[in-house]
């Protein structure tokens, strides 16, 4: 009888330190990381948003966020940048959760289009179609398709999902959304090249100006890693255990972000880490691991396709520290 007792307390002996190894690789794996990579000054601020200059491009922190809730972190987690084209993410997941994967397919896409994220001519090539949901067509075109009967409700909708997805509230940062409304010329008139071949389903205008709004939602480290652990988690927020999409709706919407979540690079990105990956151009990057973990980093400055270096490179060292990628099977 004392035997059968003892095996219990061996048992739990073992899971807990199990679980310290654990804990002890992915804060091993952020020290390393940071500490190779801090003082890295390559890229530069976007400047095409005027706001976004002015931040300072010595922001860098690092958080993981395990699917059991755990959170491992290194840097600066208090300073927040404007969360840009990572925001698309979550609206899609919104679309994705609200009128299935068929409505994503037939009324906007899900292909690459192989060319820029804000590409008017990739709009022309296609007539409108597989303009993808995470490049600023089919971004602009998934906000104006987004449940609400006019702009207010659809903001509602939006701001509502993404404060689910990170567990917390998110605020527009002010200067930002100012600075990009009044110079976005550009997304207008690929609003109106969408209507024009029937592939926006709301005022061109309007959608235009709540899509600029979703992109100047302020988040940090820790929120965009909540995030990412919230795909990774089969659409269950790990740390506030709210169901936020289903696990269909996840896996979906990892699917997009490995094909298209790094603008140019995505495909050079999936190549040296197997995960679904986001990026916007506030300086952040947000990564996926299903099953295990989600990832963030932020630090501004970006390389020429408009993906932050030192979160890139961040990211791909924990990764390749943690053998994290999903395509790395170790034969038996």
């Amino acid at each position: 009888m004392k035997t059968l007792r003892l095996i219990p307390a061996i048992a739990l002996a073992g899971l807990l330190f199990s679980y310290t190894a654990i804990a002890q690789n992915y804060q091993a794996a952020i020290d390393n990381a940071y500490s190779k990579y801090k003082d890295l000054k390559e890229g530069a601020n976007a400047d095409y948003i005027k706001e976004l200059a002015n931040v300072d491009p010595d922001i860098y922190g690092i958080a993981i966020v395990t699917t059991d809730g755990k959170v491992y972190s290194k840097g600066d987690l208090s300073s927040r940048v404007s969360i840009q084209s990572i925001s698309k993410v979550f609206t899609l997941a919104k679309i994705l959760e609200e009128q299935g994967p068929q409505a994503i397919m037939d009324k906007i896409g899900v292909d690459a289009t192989g060319l820029r994220f804000n590409s008017i001519v990739a709009i022309e090539l296609q007539k409108g179609k597989e303009i993808n949901p995470l490049v600023n067509p089919g971004a602009i075109a998934a906000v104006s398709l987004i449940n609400g009967a006019d702009s207010a409700a659809k903001w509602r909708n939006i701001q509502q999902v993404h404060n689910e997805f990170a567990g917390s509230t998110l605020l527009v940062n002010g200067p930002v959304y100012v600075s990009e409304a009044g110079d976005n010329l550009r997304n207008q008139a690929i609003a109106h090249l969408l209507l024009a071949y029937g592939r926006m389903y709301f005022d061109p205008v309007q959608a235009t100006d709540v899509y600029t709004k979703q992109c100047a939602l302020n988040v940090n480290a820790k929120d965009l890693a909540v995030m990412a652990a919230t795909l990774a988690n089969g659409g269950t927020n790990p740390v506030t255990k709210k169901k936020v999409v289903s696990p269909e709706t996840a896996a979906y919407t990892m699917s997009v972000m490995e094909t298209a979540g790094l603008y140019d690079n995505a495909g050079q990105w999936l190549f040296k880490t197997g995960v679904p990956a986001k990026s916007g151009v506030g300086g952040g990057i947000i990564a996926a691991v299903p099953g295990k973990f989600g990832i963030a980093v932020i630090s501004p400055p970006l390389d020429a396709a408009g993906n932050s270096v030192k979160a890139q490179r961040t990211i791909e060292a924990i990764i390749a520290e943690l053998k994290a990628n999903p395509n790395l099977v170790m034969p038996k």
